[in-house]
């Protein structure tokens, strides 16, 4: 199989066969997370730390229920109360990481790059489960397995991302993903919500929402990134979803099979009507979150055999 990393920490150093490697074993993830008998022993023996620096539900509870599928010990340690609450710098917290000798560390951060610092740090597998601005690289792979299994591929596609592009992580993997599979990515939403310097990532850039969903085969809506914004960056929510809210009529314009998409959580009623995110011949948002267990039981797997060839473990 082609996966050659230690850790994961972003999409951006992942070649296209390391990527259809990880959603190859996801399916057979997605087989056993339906099956009676959920669990295997992948990770038997192995611990898995979860630290999330900010409050997560769905990207947490995935994770332990990954971890836990696969046999692995799993702890997840309270971080607001944390001794980097009292002074205690990232760095430090690594050294007390690694002597507990840990295996998988799954983290997310609100700063860009504190990800990485912490897989300098440590003797182990680093999994970045959405560091500031950055990157969610486990949320674009369960995005990729969705649209995969929707469409029947990932490659050649019009793809529409729309809303809060300056501030999602969630984008930025997505664009980068879907790029190295030669889609065709259309970002949709107010000049205000786009971060300078994103044509350079070769994307269609658009302010209108009919004339940026004309024809696509995948809707990609966006939370509205309240807590990382510091001014005024649209009017008001009722103006919002006015121009770039996704209702049926915007929908339309989009291709008859197009498949409605939300990482979630998510704001009826702003970024997306609520009867269109639960419309079953539409919507995949429940699927996605199916295949966000899974892809992340493939990305431990993966990650926890690299260090077993690291460490000389047969």
């Amino acid at each position: 199989m082609t996966f050659t990393h230690r850790h994961l920490l972003g999409i951006e150093h992942l070649r296209p066969e390391e990527i259809v490697t990880l959603l190859d074993l996801a399916e057979d993830y997605v087989a056993l997370n339906r099956a009676p008998d959920k669990h295997k022993d992948a990770l038997a023996g192995l611990t898995q730390i979860n630290m999330f620096f900010e409050n997560s539900t769905r990207t947490q509870a995935s994770f332990e229920l990954a971890g836990k599928r696969l046999g692995a010990d799993v702890m997840n340690m309270a971080m607001q109360a944390s001794s980097i609450a009292k002074g205690e710098t990232l760095i430090d917290t690594a050294m007390t990481l690694n002597a507990m000798h840990p295996d998988l560390l799954v983290v997310r951060h609100p700063h860009s790059g504190a990800v990485d610092l912490l897989a300098q740090k440590v003797n182990c597998a680093v999994l970045n489960a959405g560091d500031g601005r950055h990157e969610h690289p486990t949320q674009a792979l369960l995005d990729a397995l969705t649209i995969r299994r929707a469409k029947g591929r990932l490659h050649r596609l019009s793809i529409a991302i729309c809303g809060d592009i300056a501030h999602s992580r969630v984008a930025r993997s997505n664009i980068i993903l879907l790029g190295k599979m030669e889609n065709r990515i259309r970002l949709i939403g107010p000049p205000t919500l786009m971060p300078s310097g994103i044509s350079e990532f070769g994307v269609e850039i658009y302010d209108d929402m009919a004339e940026g969903l004309k024809d696509v085969d995948v809707v990609m809506m966006l939370r509205l990134q309240k807590e990382r914004m510091d001014g005024g960056f649209i009017p008001s929510e009722r103006e919002y979803y006015h121009r770039f809210g996704l209702d049926t009529d915007k929908l339309s314009h989009a291709k008859p099979d197009a498949i409605v998409m939300h990482p979630g959580p998510m704001n009826r009623g702003v970024e997306i009507d609520g009867t269109l995110a639960d419309d079953i011949n539409r919507s995949v948002i429940q699927e996605q979150v199916e295949m966000g267990v899974a892809v992340r039981m493939a990305a431990m797997d993966l990650l926890a055999r690299n260090l077993a060839a690291v460490r000389g473990v047969a």
